[in-house]
């Protein structure tokens, strides 16, 4: 079993950086295909990106493309998210997860393993 460990929230002005990073262990990090999602307050849960187990297949939701990059280092154990150019509207509890499947999927369903999240706030 997987146990995942986000970090690297905060509070930041629109137009700033933040770098979440999430820290896997009890299993084979390399074979897990890995997520991020976010949930605002009212909201249900968002895909945002996620990466495959070799790290080369990314997948993006369109409202954070060209602005947040997915990365993922085996030797690690942890994937993280560059988050650039930050908007108000990405304000959310930001999750990382984890699924055994070598897949890029934006479906919340397919992870089985799940962080417990980290808070980005962007105030304007």
């Amino acid at each position: 079993q997987v146990q995942l460990v986000e970090s690297g929230g905060g509070l930041v002005q629109a137009g700033g950086s933040l770098r979440l990073s999430c820290a896997a262990s009890g299993g084979s990090f390399s074979m897990y295909s890995l997520g991020w999602f976010r949930q605002a307050p009212g909201m249900q849960i968002e895909f945002v990106a996620t990466i495959g187990r070799s790290g080369f297949s990314t997948r993006y939701v369109d409202s954070v493309k060209g602005r947040f990059t997915i990365s993922r280092d085996n030797a690690k154990n942890t994937v993280y998210l560059q988050m650039n150019s930050l908007k108000p509207e990405d304000t959310a509890v930001y999750s990382c997860a984890a699924s055994p499947l070598d897949a890029t999927m934006i479906r919340p369903a397919g992870y089985a393993y799940w962080g417990q999240g980290t808070q980005v706030t962007v105030s304007s």
